[in-house]
């Protein structure tokens, strides 16, 4: 049987939902950003039990074919930008198609809908996120930043960088405060 979680967005998400859901005594068979196929079938009791140990943990079932569109369309591109470290160009729209199933209008539109933004935003704002987190590990200059999360110049990077946040790279990296949100608050 397969669960929707909301807010499951890295490796560590995972871990977490699969030592909890071994507590509660269920045993899983796959994990992965935002679901989980259950070794056996549950009735809604178990759900239910399910859903309200992993809310105190801040996670949460989705039980509509909506919201469990728009988390895949969140764990894809979560995925993207931070998890894969590959050297192809790979068009937003044609990924989420192919990997959902559904026109790219559709899944647009339905995003826009649903969260008050669009796939677009949402996907510049864990660029971002990314770029933030390079920039706090200092391990990368920010040519190399930009070539990695496949932006076409420094420039262009840098301008994204100060339009989403207010401040250049280097301002950024010079102040210490409040530098990172969770991948579930952006």
């Amino acid at each position: 049987m397969k669960l929707y979680i909301k807010n499951m967005v890295c490796n560590r998400c995972i871990l977490v939902v699969k030592n909890e859901l071994e507590k509660l005594g269920f045993a899983s068979v796959k994990l992965t950003l935002g679901e989980v196929e259950l070794e056996n079938e549950i009735d809604e009791k178990e759900k239910s039990i399910i859903n309200n140990h992993l809310q105190t943990l801040g996670f949460e079932l989705i039980d509509d074919k909506k919201g469990r569109i728009i988390e895949k369309i969140k764990n894809i591109i979560i995925d993207l930008v931070h998890n894969q470290d590959n050297d192809a160009k790979t068009n937003l729209s044609n990924v989420l198609s192919s990997k959902l199933h559904h026109d790219y209008n559709y899944l647009s539109h339905l995003f826009s809908e649903v969260e008050g933004t669009t796939i677009e935003k949402y996907f510049i704002s864990q660029k971002i996120e990314k770029v933030k987190e390079l920039l706090v590990y200092d391990e990368l200059s920010l040519s190399e930043i930009a070539f990695r999360l496949k932006y076409s110049s420094v420039a262009y990077l840098s301008n994204q960088f100060k339009k989403v946040t207010g401040l250049t790279p280097s301002h950024f990296k010079q102040i210490k405060e409040e530098k990172r949100k969770s991948l579930d608050k952006v």
